[in-house]
């Protein structure tokens, strides 16, 4: 009898354990299922070309992390990766977030909630709130390894710069057109060099040094966000308008995302290029600075802008715009009054270049137009005052807007 009870024993013993590593086994397949499909999502979208690509989840929410460098404007590049995620499979029962990055430093997220007893299976575009808030998540999502970093890879963007101006009466317009070729790289996380050649195709009344090739934008730049969604930049080098120093800019989105407050301080001298040796003045160092708000009109994609501001020769002003973004170009207009000048204003618009879709090889430099361009209109003739500088090559409003959650929500829905 004992020798028959040990045989059942070892009969339930064996059979106990081949339904417990089955029941294991059974369990595995869903986690199984759920890592193929983000590992799956984040490799299609590395197919596409976007970098800095990852992805994590906890019992609550699943997040993709990711930066656009596929596609020229950053509402369709967007999309076009909400399109991928949704495609590939959302998560059952749970949120998702989509993070996105701009140069490693996180600038907007896209937040998919499922309703429980939806008819609808499938989630579409509108279905994504957009917002500056990244979510409690983002604790583990920035420790995660990112497929197709964008470090050290090398960017040459060819910029068409245009310039005219009006004071000879027997003559329409004197005008300067240069053809300016940058090489941007990125070393580390927010960090951004460019080293730009400018190159004149034609030059008419801009003097002798515009008609010598020599050099541009010279910068450092480094990007960040701060605790409480404050974001900045922080510029050192050789900027525009004949100016060299460093310049700190920073942005604050209210709650109410269609609020924001904006400030800039500088501290430049005054330097010119004689081909490629720099002139400057050690005594015309100047702080610069601005502070001011905006409103930001969803239904239009307006922008109103009201600063308090300080220029190069030391007057202070106020400056009040107006800009409409649309997805290949930025129109705006701008009025503004300083203490010793008379009042100013005028227009501005960018418009996106073509190509709008590319895609990097390896670490083989990509070379390429830049992202848009544009012209200012002094419609005033102001000559001495209202003097300012862009930091780097690539500053303007079209870029600035770029990021905007009202204005990628708009682009969403727009396809």
């Amino acid at each position: 009898m004992r020798y028959k009870n040990s045989n059942i024993r070892k009969c339930l013993n064996t059979k106990t354990i081949a339904l417990c590593a089955a029941f294991f086994l059974y369990c595995l397949l869903p986690l199984k299922g759920i890592c193929q499909t983000g590992e799956s999502t984040v490799d299609a979208l590395v197919e596409m070309g976007f970098e800095n690509v990852g992805w994590t989840e906890d019992g609550n929410e699943r997040v993709y992390v990711l930066q656009n460098s596929a596609y020229r404007l950053q509402g369709v590049g967007i999309g076009k990766a909400v399109d991928v995620i949704q495609k590939m499979g959302l998560p059952e029962e749970k949120s998702c977030r989509i993070i996105v990055l701009d140069n490693n430093v996180p600038q907007i997220s896209l937040y998919y909630h499922p309703i429980k007893g939806d008819s609808v299976l499938q989630a579409e575009r509108d279905d994504w709130n957009v917002s500056y808030e990244l979510g409690d998540t983002w604790k583990n999502a920035r420790k995660i390894k990112l497929k197709n970093s964008s470090l050290f890879k090398i960017d040459v963007l060819v910029y068409p710069q245009l310039a005219f101006k009006n004071l000879v009466i027997t003559q329409i317009y004197q005008v300067l057109f240069d053809l300016s070729p940058a090489i941007e790289v990125s070393l580390w996380k927010g960090m951004k060099l460019t080293a730009q050649l400018k190159i004149p195709v034609y030059n008419d009344g801009y003097g002798k040094y515009e008609g010598k090739v020599h050099s541009g934008n010279l910068t450092l730049s480094q990007r960040f966000r701060l605790p409480y969604n404050v974001f900045g930049k922080a510029t050192v080098g050789y900027f525009n308008a004949d100016q060299y120093g460093f310049d700190v800019d920073l942005f604050r989105p209210f709650n109410d995302e269609r609020f924001s407050l904006q400030a800039r301080i500088g501290y430049t001298g005054t330097g010119y290029w004689d081909g490629f040796k720099l002139h400057y003045d050690p005594s015309t160092w100047v702080a610069t600075w601005s502070l001011g708000g905006s409103f930001y009109w969803p239904r239009f994609n307006t922008q109103f802008t009201l600063k308090a501001e300080q220029y190069l020769m030391k007057e202070k002003g106020v400056r009040f715009e107006m800009a409409r973004h649309f997805r290949y170009c930025s129109i705006g207009f701008y009025a503004m009054k300083a203490e010793h000048a008379k009042a100013n204003g005028g227009f501005r618009f960018q418009v996106a270049l073509p190509p709008y879709k590319y895609k990097r090889r390896g670490y083989i430099p990509r070379v390429n137009t830049s992202a848009n361009m544009g012209v200012v209109y002094n419609a005033g003739n102001e000559r001495t005052y209202y003097k300012q500088y862009k930091a780097e090559a690539s500053d303007n409003i079209m870029e600035e807007n770029s990021f905007n959650p009202y204005f990628i929500k708009s682009e969403l829905l727009n396809f």
